[in-house]
């Protein structure tokens, strides 16, 4: 419609450019005739431009583009970039982009507990199968993922207690959630690439009895902790007085041993041949001594000092 606006725009103002002078002044017939021809050139140009890119389209990177001629779509996508394409068709752009959902819902547990889930939904579409979601959903995917969502949500939350989605089940929940929404939407032509439960809202006396709960649970792996490191402490103590006591047995052992092998080898005989060398190396001395021979009761020599 645009384009045969713009060239009946254009073909009035060229009339008006190229009509023969009338009654009015030649210096009005002139500005008229200027500006007629200035918005014909330009509408020209507009009609030439819509023309062109009604056989152009160009499709940035991260979007696909769906054909559809006289009601009829092309199962084969557009891919990113410049495509030539029927004046008679149609082309509708979906983005490939991560697109992130983020919905507070109410959920019921296990034991009938009402609580809240704030949770984030990231998906995708597949491109190849964006004519599938545009002749199926349309444009707004959105009416059709967040009634989903919600529902599988709460089919996961009724199948576990509350203290498990507020404690350690958290993250196996989250995990849950996202293979029932991949299996639910995958076929509608969505990839689910991330579900995260970002916080989970309890009535406040069960959320209060679940934290001073994981607290003793925490404080009692503390102080189990604490035990142990104090066995090990003592473990690794008594280990070393072990070894400190089997290495002194064994230097006594060794002691007890050497003083065995001396006294073996101290004989009567040995000990006079070394008395009898260290007479001889003080008789050698220059120092006053008197040295009597066979004076002791030992036989040994004696040794007089001289006053």
């Amino acid at each position: 419609m645009s384009v045969i606006l713009s060239l009946i725009t254009a073909l009035i103002a060229f009339l008006i450019a190229f009509q023969k002078p009338n009654l009015m002044g030649e210096n009005q017939q002139n500005k008229v005739k200027n500006i007629a021809l200035l918005l014909g050139i330009s509408a020209s140009l507009f009609s030439i431009y819509q023309i062109i890119f009604r056989f152009l389209v160009i499709l940035p990177a991260g979007e696909v583009g769906v054909i559809e001629v006289l009601g009829k779509v092309q199962e084969t996508p557009l891919n990113s970039g410049i495509h030539w394409i029927s004046p008679l068709a149609k082309v509708t752009k979906f983005s490939t982009r991560l697109q992130d959902i983020k919905e507070t819902v109410d959920a019921t547990s296990k034991e009938g507990l009402n609580l809240n889930l704030d949770v984030s939904f990231q998906y995708k579409i597949n491109p190849q199968q964006a004519g599938i979601i545009y002749q199926t959903i349309g444009t707004d995917e959105e009416a059709i993922l967040i009634p989903r969502f919600r529902s599988i949500i709460r089919q996961i939350t009724a199948s576990y207690e509350a203290r498990d989605i507020y404690g350690e089940k958290r993250a196996l929940v989250a995990q849950k959630l996202r293979e029932d929404l991949n299996q639910s939407l995958a076929p509608l032509g969505f990839i689910v690439d991330e579900v995260l439960l970002r916080n989970v809202i309890l009535p406040q006396a069960i959320q209060k009895a679940i934290e001073e709960k994981l607290e003793a649970q925490q404080e009692s792996q503390k102080q189990q902790f604490i035990n142990d490191k104090e066995r090990q402490e003592i473990a690794f103590e008594l280990e070393k007085a072990k070894q400190e006591a089997t290495r002194k047995k064994i230097e006594a052992q060794g002691i007890a041993d050497s003083q065995k092998l001396l006294s073996q080898g101290l004989t009567d005989q040995l000990i006079k041949l070394k008395a009898i060398e260290a007479t001889e190396k003080l008789a050698k001395s220059e120092n006053s001594k008197v040295i009597i021979i066979g004076g002791g009761d030992d036989k040994l020599p004696l040794l007089l000092q001289n006053p």
